[in-house]
């Protein structure tokens, strides 16, 4: 192997082989507890909680440590109202027909529609943006590499924190998502990916029972 700056790999923890069943086990039932929410309350959540989600986030790995995300953590009611407002004018559309008949009916089961208030209601949105340029420093405008894999690896990391320290998430996309980049002012380089709402779920929350329904192991993974 070419030989490069290293630190030695000194906070590696190898378990039991018996304890690493029991903990890949007990992580499977966790997070079979994750649910896609769209019935928020509007109970405060500490910025501090936010902040060591995002932290979390950002120690995904990404293509040559580049780093390509920036998350915009949202808890200004005007800017809420904002996003609502420009997210539910895109919605009116893809729900009027420009999603196609087919995507529409796939939606059906899910109950969803144009009106989005959870955008509101919820204490945050986090707006998640790839960034074509950068690197590990701040000034960096190099080529980023594997952008969309590394912010959806990201991404993942970000609901698997939160939904680790108690809250519940929703992952929304309007099309077109650029006025994202306008609301939260940022730059040219960088590009909506994903609007992530967090918070408390309200009391009459619930999840479709088409949601519930996942695939068994063996459709999803081929052991060879």
């Amino acid at each position: 192997m070419k030989q490069h700056d290293a630190t030695p790999l000194t906070d590696y923890i190898e378990y039991p082989e018996q304890e690493m069943l029991s903990r890949s086990e007990h992580f499977y039932q966790e997070i079979k507890r994750r649910h896609s929410i769209r019935s928020f309350s509007d109970r405060p959540v500490a910025k501090e909680i936010i902040e060591n989600c995002i932290k979390a986030a950002g120690t995904a790995p990404s293509g040559a440590n580049h780093q390509p995300w920036h998350f915009v953590a949202i808890n200004s009611a005007e800017m809420k109202a904002q996003i609502r407002s420009q997210a539910e004018e895109h919605e009116r559309s893809f729900y009027a027909g420009r999603a196609g008949d087919e995507w529409l009916d796939a939606l059906k089961p899910l109950g969803t529609d144009a009106n989005k208030p959870y955008l509101e209601h919820a204490p945050w949105l986090i707006a998640i943006f790839s960034q074509k340029k950068g690197g590990i420093h701040a000034e960096d405008k190099h080529t980023n590499y594997y952008v969309h894999e590394s912010v959806g690896i990201a991404t993942g990391f970000l609901i698997n924190a939160l939904h680790s320290s108690g809250l519940v998430t929703l992952t929304h996309t309007p099309k077109p998502m650029s006025f994202l980049s306008k609301v939260c002012n940022r730059p040219e380089n960088d590009r909506a990916y994903m609007l992530l709402v967090a918070g408390y779920p309200a009391d009459d929350a619930s999840v479709p029972h088409h949601a519930s329904v996942k695939k068994s192991l063996n459709e999803i993974a081929t052991f060879l």
